[in-house]
């Protein structure tokens, strides 16, 4: 419970120091305590940055590296590192927090009279713009007291990454704007398009080609096949297979011979 109470008030000095940041520091009262410091600095720097300025790139994490010097005889120990954004003041309007950036915790602990680096990511997600960056890490001392330390108060300019024709995501993007015209082309072309072009016959439908000279009845013969020829042929329509053979040919009649019409006289 005590070690969650002791980040709970660092989170919360954190915030104050950050919403007052540019608030000017109110003159000491003539009976006011004085408030105990610490000898510790801090110092942000940006590996990443160019040399026109700190740019902050949407959905990519901003890498900053704070290195904090102890100069007390005792360690101090860092808890917290956090940082805010901030409207640049305009004429006739006073700046305003945009948005505060997610604090990290460390817990590391510095030597008296040495000096310690910690790396502060944090990701930005908003409208291109120039804004004022805060950040901050709370440190506290051997008897567990809290000391906010700013560590970078400076402009800062929000931008978009840049996009490469190579990139995964917008080849995506043009493939399916490339197939959505094709689908498109060719729905107009099979709905309005296509019926007005003559039909091609299929090779089964062609007629068959003539020599232009009348075929005779033999060649007509000839062309047909089995029992249809030879029931043309014979003038019949009807198939004679099935049809015993004494019923198709028929006994000839037989021819009587007159013996005794005639007789013989003798001479």
């Amino acid at each position: 419970m005590g070690r969650f109470g002791l980040l709970s008030t660092a989170l919360l000095s954190l915030q104050a120091l950050l919403v007052r940041a540019d608030d000017p520091p109110a003159e000491p009262a003539a009976e006011q305590v004085k408030v105990p410091t610490l000898a510790v600095s801090a110092s942000a720097t940006f590996p990443n940055s160019e040399i026109f300025g700190v740019k902050l790139v949407n959905g990519n994490p901003s890498q900053a590296l704070l290195s904090i010097s102890n100069q007390e005889p005792n360690p101090v120990t860092v808890n917290l590192i956090g940082g805010s954004l901030w409207s640049l003041p305009a004429p006739g309007q006073d700046s305003h927090n945009v948005r505060n950036l997610t604090a990290s915790r460390y817990n590391v602990q510095i030597p008296g009279g040495e000096e310690h680096s910690l790396g502060y990511a944090f990701v930005t997600e908003m409208h291109p713009q120039d804004l004022t960056l805060h950040l901050a890490a709370v440190v506290s001392n051997n008897e567990g007291k809290l000391f906010t330390i700013q560590a970078y108060n400076g402009t800062v300019s929000v931008v978009e990454p840049e996009t490469s024709i190579f990139d995964p995501k917008v080849l995506f993007l043009y493939f399916f704007l490339l197939s959505c015209f094709v689908g498109t082309v060719y729905f107009f072309y099979t709905i309005w398009i296509a019926p007005y072009f003559p039909q091609k016959r299929k090779g089964g439908d062609r007629p068959k080609k003539t020599s232009g000279q009348p075929k005779t009845e033999s060649s007509e013969q000839a062309s047909l096949s089995g029992t249809e020829g030879a029931a043309v042929a014979s003038g019949k329509t009807y198939d004679t297979e099935w049809i015993p053979a004494h019923h198709i040919h028929r006994p000839e009649a037989r021819k009587v011979k007159s013996g005794g019409g005639r007789s013989k006289t003798k001479a």
